[in-house]
């Protein structure tokens, strides 16, 4: 499928959809805790519901409604011996950390995305720690059978934080409890805050020896849990994009609660910009007419790569966004396809191995773009596109991942994004 998108102007108000990290772990946590939680604003997408499907595997009891409540006897009893988790990182990757708390063989897998992404460093780990794992060349499908006992172990941070936090999460369900070394340099950062922050709300605290290298987790009980989940600030990067590059008089409204979100670094980075950000109730912004260019270090914070690279199309001075190369392991290589893409529509782009260096095009035009079946591609090159005009951008259907409503939280607020 394809989507056809119009020159735009919007004005009206946008609700930030609740954030996928908080609820994956809110999900997941809940799940290991003996007795009944209940999580509110839950965000139900592609992603979060490949993760309530695999816990249902380990045992958990859901009731839906505007408040998921989630029963769980505490133990990881598994009701299949298979988990698939679509198109979702961080489902296969917890997924794989929990299943090694029971002593039966689970395969985990996912689609055809999934099945190129990274796992080896995960899967070391447990086998350090005493499961038996197998791969296909460290990708997924993968088999993982426990029990693990617990002990010291060490990973490399350098491909994705969420290794850590999968073996963070399982860690306090050991008898010995885990003392976490991590090596290199941790990309992502603030969502191993979000893992350890959800863990302190479940009544588990994560001791820190030595912050984002080595970590102390003893065994300890998750603890039955009333939890909210705040605004996506990951969405919220891209609903400011739109403000920035096409909005008349946007409003969004978000709940940001007292939860750490890395991606809200999106506000400091378009007030270097020369962008003005209003946080009252609702956030709106000021846009000058040329924004400033500057250069952005993207390591702790991928997920702002589309947002911030679009934004190109309205700078007096080249953007460069660098220490970003794990952006090429997500659910595409992020890099390459925004190089790519963007070139189409007359943006100056240089590709390097850890970013990008984008130019403001001297005419911008229309192009046929293709978002590889990545959520947040698909949604930076519509916003794009609602500059640009006469643009179409394949792969709609990938919104589910992340913001299922966004083709029509835009249209109501005056974008043309129409099925073709």
């Amino acid at each position: 499928m394809k989507c056809k998108i119009e020159k735009a102007r919007l004005a009206g108000n946008i609700v930030c959809p609740p954030n996928k990290s908080y609820t994956h772990r809110a999900i997941f946590l809940a799940s290991l805790t003996k007795g009944k939680s209940q999580i509110r604003n839950v965000l139900l997408s592609r992603d979060t519901i490949a993760t309530i499907n695999a816990c249902k595997t380990f045992g958990a009891l859901f009731k839906d409604g505007d408040t998921l409540t989630i029963e769980s006897s505490g133990d990881v009893k598994l009701q299949s011996l298979e988990i698939d988790a679509s198109n979702s990182g961080t489902t296969i990757r917890i997924s794989a950390a929990i299943a090694s708390l029971a002593d039966t063989k689970t395969t985990l897998t996912g689609d055809s995305s999934l099945r190129k992404r990274p796992m080896q460093p995960l899967l070391d780990a447990l086998e350090d720690l005493g499961a038996t794992c197998t791969s296909i060349d460290g990708k997924p499908p993968i088999t993982v059978k426990g029990k693990i006992q617990g002990g010291e172990v060490s990973i490399s941070g350098s491909v994705s934080s969420q290794f850590i936090s999968a073996l963070m999460i399982a860690s306090p369900k050991t008898e010995k409890g885990v003392i976490l070394n991590i090596e290199g340099d941790l990309v992502s950062k603030p969502y191993l805050d979000a893992t350890i922050a959800t863990m302190k709300k479940f009544g588990v605290n994560v001791n820190t020896i030595n912050p984002y290298k080595k970590y102390n987790i003893p065994k300890q009980q998750y603890k039955p849990t009333d939890f909210t989940v705040p605004s996506d600030f990951s969405s919220m990067a891209l609903l400011l994009s739109a403000a920035v590059l096409v909005g008349d008089t946007i409003t969004i409204s978000a709940s940001g609660g007292d939860l750490p979100q890395g991606d809200k670094v999106m506000i400091t980075h378009l007030e270097k910009l020369g962008v003005k950000v209003n946080l009252d109730d609702k956030v709106t912004v000021r846009t000058p007419p040329l924004l400033n260019g500057g250069r952005f270090d993207l390591s702790n914070t991928p997920d702002l790569l589309p947002a911030l690279a679009i934004l190109a199309l309205k700078t007096s001075k080249p953007i460069e966004i660098y220490n970003v190369k794990h952006a090429r392991f997500k659910e595409t290589d992020r890099i390459a396809i925004l190089a790519r893409e963007l070139a189409k529509i007359g943006i100056k782009v240089q590709e390097k191995e850890d970013g990008l260096i984008l130019e403001a095009p001297n005419n911008p035009k229309g192009a046929d773009l293709d978002s590889s079946d990545d959520h947040r591609l698909f949604m930076a090159f519509c916003i794009a596109g609602m500059f640009v005009g006469g643009c179409s951008v394949t792969d709609p259907e990938s919104v589910d991942v992340s913001y299922p409503t966004f083709i029509e939280d835009m249209n109501k607020i005056g974008a043309k994004i129409l099925s073709i």
